[in-house]
């Protein structure tokens, strides 16, 4: 993928970012020691961008598709109350187990349920009520306006639907592969959506912010 910013500016914006615990970086070097797509985790100016989301607006439920080693959900979690809950979702077991076991060493973790298997039925089986103060998506790229189509209605007016990597190292300008055509198309349907008020932020590999009016 291309460069979205000039690397001088994003190591300068990385070191002047608040930086994450010990255990987020030793879960941060794990993951780039012991599995191929490391590159998958969010890192520390992404993380901390959740955390500051969760924390501004007071999130109390919050929902999260695509899981990997659990870099942003424990991020995300450190800004929810003690009675705060996050749900997040994947597929994977061998990635999740690696998830949990940072969780179980976390004060944070006792926060989080991993909900294991395809995430649109785990979407479609949440109860109505209470509803969803903020969603993160970051799984399937193909699916990203299915997963978007499901969350909405079960988020807060007012509530935050977080999507990463929607600039996909720059292909959005011109898709070649079906990741790339499929997060083209997620960024026109957001775009075109009267139910949100959007932006979209050149952070890492892009982040769409999108707030239920």
């Amino acid at each position: 993928m291309a460069t979205i910013v000039n690397p001088d500016l994003e190591r300068y914006v990385h070191d002047h970012t608040t930086p994450p615990s010990a255990l987020l970086e030793e879960l941060r070097e794990h993951t780039f020691t012991n599995h191929p797509s490391a590159t998958m985790q969010v890192g520390r100016v992404e993380g901390a961008l959740l955390r500051t989301l969760v924390a501004l607006m007071q999130a109390r439920r919050v929902l999260e598709i695509g899981t990997f080693t659990g870099y942003s959900a424990l991020s995300m979690a450190a800004a929810l109350p003690p009675d705060g809950e996050l749900i997040t979702c994947d597929r994977d077991p061998d990635v999740t187990r690696v998830a949990r076991s940072f969780f179980d060493r976390s004060e944070h973790g006792k926060k989080i349920r991993i909900a294991l298997g395809d995430a649109l039925d785990t979407i479609r089986a949440l109860p109505a009520s209470p509803p969803l103060d903020l969603v993160f998506i970051d799984a399937d790229k193909q699916r990203y306006a299915a997963y978007y189509e499901e969350v909405l209605p079960r988020v807060r007016p007012g509530g935050l639907i977080v999507a990463d990597n929607t600039l996909w190292g720059g292909e959005v300008l011109a898709p070649q592969t079906e990741e790339g055509r499929a997060i083209a198309a997620f960024n026109d349907l957001v775009h075109r959506d009267p139910r949100v008020e959007h932006v979209m932020l050149a952070v890492r590999d892009g982040v769409t912010l999108a707030r239920k009016r």
